[in-house]
């Protein structure tokens, strides 16, 4: 029987973090996790994540800076990810964690753009690091 809230949530979280992402999710769900995964399929895409009053873009900084202040290293790559996704650049990017610093603390940023450096620079997105930047001839 279909669960028009969980297809929903399903729905937003495959356009937010992709597929790929998604179906490793699903891959490692074990009957003592399956109930997590249900609540924030449900809970966080398709209740919040859903929901027209804010758009993704700014639910993505929104996201980046909470994550950010809370040291949740861990989800920060993924949503590095999904606000390029939403149409943030990596500038844009880097300009939220340097706001985040100012009011979440120094320390919570500065991992923050370590994790969020090596994320685009394995997408692509930006030179690695101590690579000279392109010049402007």
């Amino acid at each position: 029987m279909s669960d028009p809230e969980h297809d929903r949530g399903m729905e937003v979280r495959r356009e937010v973090l992709g597929d790929a992402h998604v179906d490793r999710a699903q891959a490692i769900t074990t009957p003592f996790t399956q109930p997590f995964q249900d609540y924030i399929t449900r809970a966080a895409w398709g209740q919040v994540w859903a929901r027209p009053g804010l758009d993704r873009k700014t639910r993505s900084v929104i996201t980046l800076t909470v994550l950010t202040a809370l040291h949740c290293h861990g989800e920060i790559p993924m949503h590095v990810r999904a606000a390029i996704r939403h149409g943030l650049t990596p500038d844009e990017i880097a300009e939220v964690l340097l706001q985040t610093g100012v009011y979440a603390g120094v320390p919570a940023a500065n991992a923050a753009f370590a994790i969020a450096q090596r994320t685009l620079e394995e997408d692509g997105l930006v030179p690695p690091a101590g690579d000279p930047p392109p010049s402007a001839a």
